[in-house]
């Protein structure tokens, strides 16, 4: 039986980085429902959470559907910007932006066309 991971310390920083970014905005868009409320995004959160699992353990189906979910998020961010214009939300499309382009570097892409199955 193939062992499950939460990280991967082998793959590359950036990877890393999203995947544990990934993880990071689901759980705070949790703890954002919990305490005050429903989460527009709560369902893509969670299942970046569950893309992020998958791209831990090298799974390319996983790597594109963290990418569409990452860009989703980003375009709903630009979308709220625009829409609200406030500094929270600016931050939110900086964070937003940092986990699309962790999972575009070349550094990520090299690894995921090599590596995941």
């Amino acid at each position: 039986m193939p062992q499950r991971r939460w990280t991967n310390p082998s793959q590359p920083q950036t990877l890393q980085g999203a995947v544990l970014f990934s993880y990071l905005n689901a759980a705070l868009a949790l703890v954002y429902t919990l305490v005050l409320g429903m989460q527009p995004l709560l369902v893509v959160f969670v299942l970046l959470a569950g893309a992020a699992f998958g791209i831990a353990n090298e799974k390319r189906w996983a790597y594109w559907g963290g990418v569409v979910l990452a860009c989703l998020y980003l375009l709903a961010e630009v979308a709220a910007l625009v829409v609200g214009g406030s500094l929270g939300g600016l931050l939110n499309l900086l964070f937003a932006g940092i986990l699309v382009v962790l999972l575009l570097h070349p550094e990520s892409r090299h690894y995921e066309r090599i590596w995941f199955r």
